[in-house]
């Protein structure tokens, strides 16, 4: 049921303001026809009911026909202005009938004196209550499609936010497939047994990021994985010139952020510094939960002469913009060269639980 007895608790506070405007009135009646209480209350308060549920019942129906939004006003006010005044009608009908039947000899004693001044107060206050009525659902269907609206909104927005976190999450698998090839063909004209070695290192990682697709959300410990994954596969080609040195803060493992976050910063790390460098050198990976914070650090070491450190590329873009759409402003990245290395510092909010699924 749809109606504006839908609900049993609204239902209820219908009923109980019924009875309460059934006395008053009854009240107003047997002081102004000089009737007895008992009698006003017998007539009136019945009336009241039969006629607030009709009346409830036809408002919501009409409102539900001629919306605010959809219908002009005029037409609006003029069907509105027809239903009280039929509503009055109706009432003051009912009121004379009742109490014609009240006045029969049998029952005579349960009447009231009621004038024709009587008849046309309760045909006034009829339609008065009527269109009060309709104001009233109106507020309230007005008041549920803004809610509905309002919901409709958030949910575009989520799943726009979705779409691109999604689509900035798809732009990491071939940035890493690009490099990671490049890497390979590197290989086989000097290292065949290295080259294959890489391929099936290359194919185990994807397998393991693929499986990791479904979800929003994963483990710091899950991330760090996936990245000594990437880094077994980097240490084919670089060998001995690749190092990598960890510092996990055991209470860190289990905060959540989103997949493969850390891993474009290691790949960087590996482009960008040791590529570049001779004698290679160490990579440090550093995470750490402090309060409420979650903060990730990648310093690489980068060659003296070289100009500006690169670090505006694919990987730190992709990084900031997807914490951008995850946390907004309660997560950072910056970059920038440090005592000679280059260094990524990442913080964003310290959250734990159930890998979330997508």
């Amino acid at each position: 049921m749809s109606g504006p007895l839908s609900k049993r608790r609204g239902a209820v506070v219908v009923f109980l303001v019924c009875i309460a405007l059934g006395l008053a009135l009854a009240f107003i009646l047997a002081r102004v026809a000089h009737a007895p209480w008992l009698n006003a209350v017998l007539l009136v308060v019945p009336a009241t009911l039969v006629y607030a549920i009709g009346s409830g019942f036809s408002a919501f129906y009409l409102c539900r026909a001629y919306p605010l939004h959809a219908r002009h006003p005029l037409a609006i006010a003029g069907v509105m202005s027809l239903a009280a005044l039929f509503a009055g009608l109706l009432w003051a009908t009912l009121l004379q009938f009742l109490n014609s039947v009240s006045l029969l000899p049998d029952v005579r004693w349960l009447g009231v004196n009621l004038t024709q001044s009587m008849l046309a107060l309760f045909f006034g206050l009829g339609a008065l209550l009527y269109c009060l009525a309709a104001a009233v659902h109106y507020l309230l269907l007005e008041f549920v499609r803004a809610r509905m609206a309002e919901q409709r909104g958030l949910q575009a927005q989520l799943m726009a936010q979705e779409a691109q976190l999604r689509m900035l999450r798809t732009q990491i698998d071939p940035h890493f497939l690009f490099n990671s090839l490049n890497s390979i063909s590197a290989l086989t004209s000097i290292n065949a047994a290295g080259a294959r070695q890489m391929t099936v290192q290359l194919a185990s990682f994807f397998r393991q990021s693929l499986s990791l697709e479904a979800h929003k959300h994963i483990t710091v410990e899950q991330e760090l994985v996936l990245i000594r994954h990437f880094l077994a596969i980097e240490q084919v080609r670089f060998g001995a010139r690749l190092q990598v040195a960890e510092s996990v803060d055991a209470g860190a493992l289990a905060c959540l952020l989103p997949p493969m976050l850390i891993q474009p910063l290691v790949e960087n790390a590996v482009k960008h510094g040791i590529c570049g460098l001779t004698e290679g050198g160490l990579i440090a990976i550093e995470v750490r939960r402090v309060g409420s914070l979650l903060q990730i650090a990648v310093r690489n070491p980068v060659d003296a002469d070289q100009g500006p450190a690169r670090g505006n590329g694919v990987g730190l873009e992709n990084v900031r913009q997807r914490l951008a759409g995850a946390y907004g402003h309660e997560a950072s990245v910056h970059w920038g060269r440090r005592d000679g290395d280059f260094e990524v510092m990442v913080s964003m909010p310290a959250q734990t639980g159930d890998t979330e699924e997508a």
